[in-house]
């Protein structure tokens, strides 16, 4: 099955590809692979923002990781000239979760996005990754995931 098969049966329609706010691209190519700018988590009409251990909880965390990872499957849908059916596979993830210094679950936070693309892309969508606590990001947002992804 494609991917866009599967995500249109997963109920997921992918958002446009956002623009970067300051001096950086969205992604880089190089070669087969893509190398997409952090993605920072987003709900329709604005951030997801809060602190894990303060405001938000695991669940709302991971719900949040999980929008960062569709923002990172538009960008990478853009790289390959609107055909995400082009992406070969997810090859590692960097996720940063806005948490508390007594908060420990940042692995579970970014699952949010790692299950969710295990779930869409199958064994493509199984990659290495990092999750790091923040003292704070962007915006005030949750989680911000940057990824590196090949294509063909």
């Amino acid at each position: 099955m494609s991917i866009a098969s599967k995500l249109a049966d997963l109920g997921i329609t992918l958002p446009e590809a956002s623009a970067p706010a300051a001096n950086y691209v969205s992604y880089v190519q190089v070669g087969d692979m893509v190398y997409v700018s952090g993605q920072v988590s987003t709900k329709p009409g604005g951030f997801i923002t809060g602190k894990l251990g303060e405001d938000m909880d695991v669940a709302a965390g991971a719900a949040a990781a999980k929008s960062c990872a569709l923002n990172l499957l538009a960008q990478v849908k853009a790289a390959c000239g609107g055909d995400i059916d082009r992406l070969v596979r997810v090859v590692k993830l960097t996720g940063f979760v806005n948490s508390t210094p007594d908060f420990k679950d940042q692995p579970k936070v970014i699952n949010g996005a790692s299950d969710f693309l295990v779930e869409a892309l199958g064994d493509a969508g199984r990659h290495s990754r990092s999750a790091v606590s923040a003292a704070a990001l962007p915006l005030g947002v949750a989680v911000e995931i940057e990824g590196i992804f090949q294509i063909k």
